[in-house]
Formats: structure tokens, C-alpha cells, sequence
């Protein structure tokens, strides 16, 4: 996969999402919703699920997670998704042809 086919997925994955989504809880989660609501009393319980949200994006960015499955998945890093170029692109190392060994030495 590819910069352009992340981009493609992405805008696809946000336009899927529109203004609202509806998450289905489990016990668990609900139990520690409920502490997290109680404690930090925000406005709505939206604000909560979008800070959880900001926090396991900034820590799967930190920890190199995203990079890996970015890397793994569409071979680029978030930094290049952020600049909308690949390394290559940026170094200009995708403008040369590549050099044939066999024929490299020979005159």
C-alpha cells in the first residue's frame, strides 16, 4: 500500500464516522466511564471519550505503535502522512533509476 491509499482509507474512515458514533459498552468500561464521569464531573460524557481518545492517539504515536502499523501496512511513517510525501520524495532519492549490479562496473 501507498501515501495516496492511506489518504484514500482515512478520508473514507471519517466520512464512515459523520458528527456521531454510538460505541457499545462493556462492564468494565462502563464501571470505569462511570468512575472517570463522577471524579472529573465534565459538561457531557462525550468530553471523556474524546479525551480518551486524544490520549491513545498522542501514546500510540509516542510508544512508535502507529509508525509500525503505518509501516506495516501502507510502508510510511506518520511523518510522512503529515507531509504528504514519502522519504524517498523528500530526499529525492525516487528520481534516479536504480542501478543494475550486473552492468554497474563495466565500461
Amino acid at each position: 500500500m501507498s501515501l495516496e491509499e492511506l489518504t484514500e482509507e482515512m478520508a473514507q474512515q471519517y466520512t464512515d464516522f459523520g458528527d456521531e458514533l454510538a460505541v457499545s459498552l462493556d462492564r468494565e468500561t462502563r464501571n470505569e466511564l462511570a468512575l472517570l464521569e463522577t471524579v472529573l464531573e465534565p459538561e457531557e460524557t462525550d468530553e471523556l471519550v474524546r479525551r480518551a481518545i486524544h490520549m491513545l492517539f498522542q501514546t500510540t504515536v509516542e510508544t512508535g505503535t502507529l509508525d509500525f502499523h503505518l509501516r506495516s501496512g501502507f510502508d510510511v511513517t506518520y511523518d510522512e502522512y503529515l507531509s504528504g510525501m514519502t522519504f524517498d520524495e523528500m530526499t529525492g532519492a525516487d528520481q534516479y533509476p536504480k542501478l543494475d549490479d550486473e552492468r554497474r562496473y563495466r565500461f
